[in-house]
């Protein structure tokens, strides 16, 4: 079974389509962080080196928004995104239901 496939099945359940849901927020940030990171040519080390870490440090925070298991601090990503000469842009969106 391929991954595709293997998503599609796994989120008939609906309690683990709401906590998949619920994870949206962190896969987009990440999906944002990596795309940034790639266009802007940079490694994990070259942006280690730009905030003074270890490269350690930010595969952690990148694999950390994936798992969802710890959630970087705001000041950590303010300093990630300046990094990659960006900044951090958060809003809130209303979740207003019809």
């Amino acid at each position: 079974m391929e991954h595709k496939e293997l998503k599609e099945k796994a989120l008939q359940n609906k309690e683990t389509k709401e906590e998949y849901n619920a994870l949206e927020p962190e896969f987009d940030l990440l999906r944002k962080i990596l795309l940034a990171r790639r266009q802007s040519g940079l490694t994990q080390t070259d942006i280690a080196k730009r905030m003074n870490v270890k490269a350690s440090s930010i595969a952690r925070l990148e694999s950390s928004l994936l798992s969802g298991k710890h959630s970087p601090s705001i000041v950590t990503l303010k300093r990630y995104a300046k990094a990659l000469n960006c900044k951090l842009k958060i809003e809130l969106v209303s979740e207003k239901r019809a």
